[in-house]
């Protein structure tokens, strides 16, 4: 009878061990990615872009006052008079001119096609 009773025990020995290495791991997969989580949102709040940085269609993220004339219009160089900033009452300060735009002529006003 004995030796029937310690077969049983055997028989249960691999499910019981598998039983608790498995809950064992999950413990620990849990705590991991708790821990991924909390580094996560840390990294979120201190990666926050600085006052200075403007996003700009075309551009993307630019650091500085885009309305100097010396502006890099960079994400890493503020401008090359004065790359560590800041632009408040820079002396070096110029105001960028406005973009030209090509004036439309109307058709009659157009030169003939050769030919």
């Amino acid at each position: 009878m004995a030796i029937v009773v310690v077969i049983f025990l055997i028989g249960l020995l691999p499910p019981l061990l598998s039983a608790w290495v498995s809950l064992r791991n999950r413990q620990q997969i849990q705590v991991r990615l708790n821990l991924v989580v909390e580094t996560a949102v840390q990294q979120r709040c201190l990666n926050r872009p600085a006052p200075d940085h403007r996003y700009v269609d075309g551009l993307g993220l630019v650091v500085g006052d885009i309305s100097c004339e010396h502006n890099a219009r960079s994400p890493y160089l503020r401008c090359a008079v004065n790359p560590l900033g800041p632009c408040e009452d820079c002396r070096d300060y110029a105001a960028r001119p406005e973009p030209q735009t090509a004036q439309s002529r109307s058709l009659a006003d157009r030169p003939p096609l050769p030919g």
